[in-house]
């Protein structure tokens, strides 16, 4: 794990919005990188103060969906994406590792708390931040779930993964949306990536790549669902498939007719 995955980590942790599996993650990258303490003290304050004297009620509906859009339109600074990944002026000479990373980590952290008290403090929402800030912590790919378990026409299906475990894919035909979760799917080496795909007919179309996590992986499929639209994943090299198509057999493939 690096400082930048420990540091995403150590902001659920703060707020107590952390799996169990990933609250473990936590504390072992914690223990083997106590040098990294300096960013849980630095969070726990922050949460504190945004929680400070503001009244935890439930969160009206769409709080997360307009945080992140305005996370999306405000500028980070001249260096820095809404990832937190640099980038270079053109008149500039490329900047070692070491110039850039402990700035540009922390920054999508700060503002989602930022616009967070923004909101509960400014704006009178009346929504705590100990409610507002962990639904901004969700996976999108969970949040993605979550609507889809709530669509009318929600649907599932699972088949089982060749070296053992599961794999689920849900859809919802009128959100056009699905979410892979695996159990037990295995982790491969930093030359190799999971990449999802909708087989449509004969036509294969990538729907991004992700990575195993311990323990459960949930996946969101980028793109549009067709309807008719098989799941299908399969085994590329890092950053997905050099031809846009697949060059391995499926491991999996889950039909949705």
């Amino acid at each position: 794990m690096n400082e930048s995955e420990f540091a995403e980590l150590a902001a659920g942790h703060s707020l107590d919005a952390l799996s169990a599996a990933d609250e473990q993650r936590f504390r072992d990258a914690l223990a083997q990188h106590p040098e990294w303490a300096g960013i849980v003290a630095d969070d726990a304050g922050t949460a504190a103060l945004l929680a400070e004297g503001v009244p935890a009620v439930a969160p009206p509906p769409g709080i997360r969906d307009a945080l992140l859009a305005r996370i999306a339109t405000t500028a980070q600074g001249a260096d820095a994406t809404a990832e937190g990944v640099v980038q270079t002026r053109p008149e500039e000479a490329p900047r070692s590792v070491t110039d850039v990373a402990a700035p540009s980590i922390r920054r999508p952290r700060r503002l989602l708390f930022g616009l967070a008290a923004g909101l509960v403090l400014l704006v009178g929402l009346g929504v705590g931040a100990s409610v507002v800030i962990p639904q901004l912590l969700r996976p999108a790919a969970v949040v993605a779930l979550d609507r889809i378990e709530n669509a009318p026409d929600a649907a599932e299906k699972t088949v089982p993964l060749p070296t053992g475990g599961t794999a689920t894919a849900h859809w919802s035909a009128s959100m056009g949306a699905a979410v892979l979760v695996a159990d037990g799917l295995g982790r491969l080496d930093a030359a190799k990536t999971y990449e999802l795909w909708f087989l449509r007919g004969s036509t294969p179309v990538s729907a991004g790549v992700f990575e195993a996590a311990q323990g459960t992986t949930t996946a969101q499929l980028k793109g549009a669902m067709h309807a008719g639209d098989a799941i299908a994943v399969t085994v590329e090299s890092a950053g997905g498939s050099p031809t846009g198509k697949p060059t391995s057999e499926p491991i999996l493939v889950i039909p949705t007719s």
